[in-house]
């Protein structure tokens, strides 16, 4: 079996992100790294909070707090969430980490050395009403290239385009709002990415063929305009600091690595972080998933779109100019922005759906089935309360919980509290059997493609194939002239049920375990089912004891659908 190494974009520490950002990294790697875990693979998934940069700063001194205190606090609250999503991160790790200090610091004299950065003298904004330097994400202005009017000075959130500062038209602090900006002189790490374009290209190229069309697209766009030589370091309080052994005068300055150099780096370090919290008696090798590895292992990362460039140019630029062999991510799964009624999302704005929140309203595993069912793969998609309510009514209370809840109250009623006997599996069944084999097939094959609404529409396949049968075989009409006709639906039916469990796993984990629960199976330790398991529908046997689950899925009412539009608008609200 392979070893599937699986990262996803790393949350920003400043502030509970937004049902986007987790459908869009942090939801479909846990999914398949669920899956990749019940088919016998050995996985590591790895995230972390990043949290270096100037909207750390601001956000901690706007609640009166140091900034190590406020990321601790932040770190934490935001695990809290992830927690209660069911995310299985291996571990979840912080860019603050001395680990990530010792690392990037390592990356850098590692490029300096082998003629990838130089020292320069740049001429940057400053802002006397603010008293500082402003990092170029905390200059805001017009795009030049599309007129979005709330672009930063790092890149442009509309159009993706990479920007500097002084490119930007009635240029503002986002801080103060002055527009009374100076230009001074300061110096400046470069990375050059420029004399590291051709080799980026041949590595992009021996890729992109296999990576989905969005993540290759806004890679090749990257290399077509040509990579230009990028300041990587910040006049920051708050950072992974500048080595004094190899910069001692920029060290003198307190110039600390911009954000987007070292936050990469943490997906190594917070390895190296999983490594070292290892309980007493444990080793962890996290050198042979990062340094060295070999063929087995397989790297897959999942983001955003506008985390595609990082990832897939700026990133392996780095680690191709630190002339070690690092582990290269072999499959970008790259997703378009899930929308509030066709507008963004927005942290900063508050305007959409937050994932405590979400958890506030409804379990983790509503939103789990929605968000990955609807997954912005192809395109954008829409996040509607209207959406939302009839597929947790249709999938998830109809589909799948009422079948649950019918056939194990029907069976109690009239057969007891022990999984039927008798009837010999007839037409129905092995027609049944053979639809439910072909169905998992698809479900495996659209799962190990990261095809996760393909996967979800097999998931929901597979759900409407036990009501169909049941609707077929009737079994409250059979119990009136045959009582082992009715047996034998039933104890199908049941069998149905804990294939669900087992193969649901990866996107309700709950409800899977739930349902897995509900049967007193001795030592039943299996984590998936396989074709002949599927077709045979027999692994629970007739006087298995089961009990009824409470409701798994609750329907949603036509109160609680005005209730959530009222709570957090039906419609996007101006930005």
């Amino acid at each position: 079996m392979a070893r599937h190494l699986i990262t996803s974009a790393l949350p920003y520490i400043n502030g509970i992100k937004h049902l986007g950002n987790m459908v869009g990294s942090m939801l479909p790697a846990d999914v398949y790294s669920r899956y990749l875990r019940q088919r016998g693979h050995d996985v590591l998934y790895i995230c972390a909070t990043d949290e270096h940069g100037t909207p750390a700063e601001l956000a901690a001194k706007d609640q009166g707090l140091p900034v190590d205190v406020f990321c601790a606090q932040a770190h934490d609250a935001q695990k809290a969430v992830y927690d209660g999503f069911a995310l299985a991160f291996d571990h979840f790790g912080r860019s603050s980490s001395q680990q990530n200090v010792e690392i990037t610091q390592h990356f850098a004299r590692r490029l300096k050395e082998n003629g990838f950065i130089e020292e320069r003298a740049i001429r940057q904004v400053y802002s006397p009403a603010d008293g500082r330097f402003l990092p170029d994400r905390y200059v805001e202005g017009t795009c030049p290239h599309c007129g979005y009017d709330k672009a930063r000075g790092d890149q442009c959130e509309n159009c993706t385009r990479v920007l500097d500062p002084t490119d930007l038209i009635d240029p503002r602090s986002a801080i103060s709002g002055s527009t009374e900006l100076e230009v001074r002189e300061t110096k400046h790490l470069f990375l050059l990415q420029s004399k590291l374009q051709h080799e980026v290209e041949e590595w992009v190229a021996r890729h992109e063929e296999e990576w989905p069309q969005l993540a290759a697209s806004i890679a090749r766009k990257w290399l077509t305009e040509g990579l230009h030589d990028r300041a990587i370091t910040r006049d920051l309080d708050w950072g992974v600091p500048v080595p004094a052994d190899t910069w001692p005068d920029l060290a003198a300055e307190g110039k600390v690595f911009y954000v987007w150099f070292d936050a990469p780096i943490e997906y190594i370090a917070a390895t190296k972080e999983w490594a070292d919290s290892a309980p007493d008696g444990e080793t962890r090798d996290w050198k042979s998933w990062w340094y060295e590895a070999d063929d087995t292992v397989r790297y897959t990362e999942f983001m955003a779109k506008d985390n595609v460039p990082f990832h897939t140019v700026m990133f392996p630029a780095t680690q191709l100019g630190v002339r070690e062999p690092w582990k290269k991510v072999d499959y970008v799964k790259a997703f378009n922005w899930l929308t509030y009624y066709g507008g963004k999302f927005s942290t900063s704005q508050k305007r959409g759906v937050f994932t405590d929140q979400a958890l506030d309203i409804l379990p983790a595993d509503y939103w789990r089935y929605f968000l990955i069912a609807n997954a912005p793969e192809s395109d954008d998609s829409s996040f509607t309360w209207e959406h939302f309510t009839a597929t947790v009514n249709k999938d998830l209370a109809d589909t799948l919980g009422n079948f649950v809840n019918r056939v194990l109250s029907f069976s109690k009623k009239r057969f007891g509290e022990e999984v039927p006997a008798g009837g010999e599996p007839g037409e129905a069944e092995t027609r049944l059997g053979e639809e439910i084999a072909s169905l998992l097939a698809e479900y495996e094959t659209q799962m190990e493609a990261l095809q996760f609404r393909k996967a979800a529409s097999a998931l929901r396949a597979l759900w409407s194939a036990g009501n169909s049968y049941l609707e077929e075989k009737a079994p409250w009409l059979e119990i009136k002239t045959d009582k082992d006709a009715a047996a034998l639906t039933l104890r199908t039916a049941m069998n149905l049920i804990r294939l669900y469990a087992v193969v649901s796993e990866p996107f309700i984990p709950s409800t899977s375990a739930a349902m897995r629960q509900v049967f007193s199976l001795t030592g039943d330790t299996a984590t998936w089912v396989g074709p002949e398991e599927a077709r045979a529908l027999t692994s629970v046997p007739a006087g298995t004891p089961f009990t009824v689950p409470p409701v798994l899925f609750a329907k949603l009412t036509d109160d609680d659908l005005e209730a959530y539009k009222e709570r957090f608008g039906g419609e996007p609200q101006p930005a």
